[in-house]
């Protein structure tokens, strides 16, 4: 009947349509830029060398796919390296990419228009974002995760999310995703995970409340002042249970020393001032006034020593001699080092905050102005590049700065206590603490294996918390 043969056409052309391919939707660049202080493009672990010998650049690309191949004349290897990222090596010079997944158009990244990067450099690291539309032909499903404690912070796919009350929900891409929950005064969990297009995820995270470890009278020498105390005119002082005074302070935990220098505190022009020149980064702009309350800073880096006499353990990739930096430590084993730190010695250590760390390695109220930590001439005070030996070396072996502190240029990089977003504000700022959140902490100095440029006194680096490198460490402030 004409009933049934217009009923079988429409069926015949639902089939059709169905079969048809949906339309391909476009990539998009959401950022491209040059990662100060990474050291993926220069480490002995990940580096990678061109047909003339020249070492490459590495391109660390951030896209919710898997799949992804990249093409180009300058790409000499690409790997997955993780949830959500590959790492590209690009020969120097190299000035286009092309990214390509079977569900999208290809797209074509022009390096040239991006003025902070315009080509791939020898041994520098840049960082390429990608969006990934969700609509049609992009399969997601339901996220929710309920955590506790309720105030946890929860990190999806390197980012950090809000929930409510215990409980995060969203919508994602089908495939995998990576998490972390932490929160102070529990461990941490982290891993991965599958979104399936035809089941919701359902993710349930306990933290467990770490317990107050005890400690067996810890060997901890009184405090004497130094022969010749730094003489200061009366400044507020920080907020700590820690007395600070005018003089230098000297601590030996379990048979190992270690000095605090004490920094008078003052008003400074923190960022790119002018002996930085063109050197100087977008990040550290807009040069702005900073005013510290007196506080102390370690005289040197930590040192493999002193982590293996409060840790019972020494992570470092280069060994040999325990007044070498420590390094391989990420931020948060930094906080853990310096709780257990603080219950041997009845003290409050802290990272320094970005502000306390440049005011110190600018020379605080004694700095005549140099543009790395000590000196015009970076060879004398900092390892770095072109004297390392592409090795860290002991602490105390170049000159130190105004105040009697070393290492701050070169050695290894320095995590601070702050979060990274961005630029600078331009106003004023009291005691700065950073911003109040985010998934970046900073670090500063530069290390054995960086050049000169960021070695500088106000040059910026910063990654994620957990991120362990072997040209990056800590410093103590007190």
């Amino acid at each position: 009947s004409m009933k049934n043969l217009s009923l079988h056409i429409l069926l015949l052309l639902t089939a059709l349509l169905c079969c048809l391919p949906l339309a391909a939707q476009e990539l998009s660049v959401k950022s491209l830029e040059y990662v100060p202080n990474d050291a993926a493009a220069a480490s002995y672990e990940t580096q990678m060398q061109d047909v003339n010998g020249n070492f490459a650049g590495v391109v660390k690309v951030h896209i919710a796919l898997d799949g992804v191949k990249f093409e180009g004349g300058g790409v000499l290897k690409q790997e997955k390296r993780g949830i959500n990222e590959y790492w590209v090596w690009m020969a120097q010079g190299s000035n286009r990419l092309k990214v390509l997944h079977p569900n999208f158009l290809p797209l074509e990244v022009n390096f040239r228009a991006y003025e902070e990067v315009n080509i791939v450099k020898s041994k520098l690291t840049y960082k390429l974002v990608i969006t990934v539309p969700v609509g049609e032909g992009v399969q997601t499903q339901k996220l929710t995760m309920r955590y506790a404690p309720a105030n946890a912070t929860v990190v999806i796919d390197d980012k950090m999310v809000e929930g409510k009350n215990g409980v995060y929900e969203t919508t994602l891409p089908v495939g995998d995703h990576s998490y972390m929950v932490m929160s102070a005064g529990y461990g941490t969990d982290k891993g991965t995970f599958s979104l399936l297009p035809d089941t919701p995820k359902r993710l349930l995270v306990e933290l467990e409340k770490q317990q107050a470890a005890t400690v067996s009278t810890p060997v901890v020498q009184p405090v004497q002042p130094v022969s010749s105390p730094v003489q200061t005119t009366t400044s507020p002082s920080v907020p700590s249970s820690s007395q600070t005074t005018g003089s230098n302070r000297p601590f030996t935990v379990n048979g190992v020393s270690f000095n605090m220098v004490y920094v008078e505190g003052g008003t400074f022009t923190m960022g790119a001032t002018s002996e930085q020149g063109k050197d100087a980064y977008n990040d550290e702009k807009p040069a702005h006034s900073v005013t510290l309350s007196s506080y102390y800073i370690g005289e040197t880096e930590v040192t493999q020593a002193l982590w293996q006499a409060v840790m019972g353990e020494n992570p470092s990739y280069f060994k040999g001699d325990l007044q070498r930096p420590v390094e391989k430590v990420s931020w948060k084993d930094c906080q853990k080092f310096i709780e257990k730190l603080n219950r041997m010695t009845g003290q409050q250590f802290r990272l320094p905050t970005e502000a306390q760390w440049e005011y110190a390695a600018r020379g605080g109220s004694k700095s005549r102005g140099y543009k790395y930590s000590g000196s015009n001439d970076l060879g004398s005070v900092a390892w770095y590049t072109d004297n390392s030996g592409k090795d860290t070396h002991p602490v105390k072996t170049k000159l130190p700065n105004e105040l009697g502190i070393y290492d701050m240029s070169g050695n290894v990089c320095e995590w601070c206590s702050d979060h990274k977003k961005g630029s600078y504000s331009s106003g004023s700022q009291t005691n700065p603490t950073g911003p109040s959140s985010g998934s970046i902490r900073v670090f500063r100095g530069g290390s054995w294996d960086y050049g000169a440029r960021f070695c500088r006194s106000s040059c910026r680096g910063g990654d994620t918390p957990w991120v362990r490198s072997n040209g990056l460490g800590l410093r103590l402030s007190l």
